[in-house]
């Protein structure tokens, strides 16, 4: 099982690799969403610092979302996804590996990136530190929360939306305590409680993400 795990997440960042423009896509749509914020608003540090935490996770759930639609339809497409399913190993193994191939070419970038965006906002180091930990937290279980969606949308006709409006709801906690993890961090409050809440969050959807998504999986290939 590790052994398919490792084949089938080098597989998957070789193919984004021969597609950089999907991952340049997500990236550049982080950049400027976040950047294009301090034009129209104004260089007033003070309000900076009080609308980034929003800012940066509107723009990382948002940008998570472009590269959803394409988690599992080039298999579908090839017809390669058919073949591991009916392969003798555990679909969920299939599903973790995807999906950690998604975070490491969609997720890790937003990460890495963040705290060179956050200098635009006046964001100090123990803010830029609290912004990094949450969006580590939480951006995985973004890819574990939407590759649901994407599964129950594969083949479907217009799926993009259809995934969108699917996992957007489930995206909301997500949203509500990474951001309020970095505001709580502003304020002077600390954000401790917030991530604990991003990591519970993570744990539930490492256990039951990848489960739901082997069902739906199941069916949509049928």
């Amino acid at each position: 099982m590790f052994e398919l795990f490792r084949v089938i997440v080098q597989r998957d960042l070789l193919l984004a690799m021969r597609r950089r423009s999907d991952i340049l896509s997500t990236l550049f749509f982080f950049v400027i969403v976040i950047s294009l914020f301090p034009l129209g608003i104004g260089p007033e540090p003070s309000i900076l610092r009080e609308i980034a935490p929003g800012i940066f996770w509107v723009a990382a759930l948002l940008a998570s979302m472009l590269a959803l639609e394409r988690l599992f339809a080039v298999d579908y497409v090839d017809g390669s996804l058919e073949q591991m399913l009916l392969s003798p190993q555990p679909v969920f193994i299939l599903v973790m590996g995807k999906v950690l191939a998604h975070w490491l070419v969609t997720g890790l970038p937003l990460v890495i990136l963040s705290p060179l965006l956050g200098i635009q906002y006046d964001l100090s180091n123990e803010v830029l530190s609290a912004l990094l930990l949450s969006l580590l937290l939480g951006t995985p279980a973004l890819s574990l929360i939407g590759s649901i969606g994407a599964a129950l949308t594969l083949g479907i006709r217009g799926g993009g939306v259809l995934v969108s409006l699917l996992v957007l709801p489930l995206y909301i906690p997500v949203l509500i305590f990474g951001a309020g993890a970095v505001e709580a961090t502003v304020s002077g409050l600390g954000g401790q409680g917030h991530l604990s809440m991003l990591g519970a969050i993570l744990i539930g959807a490492l256990v039951l993400a990848p489960l739901a998504t082997s069902a739906a999986l199941r069916i949509s290939a049928e």
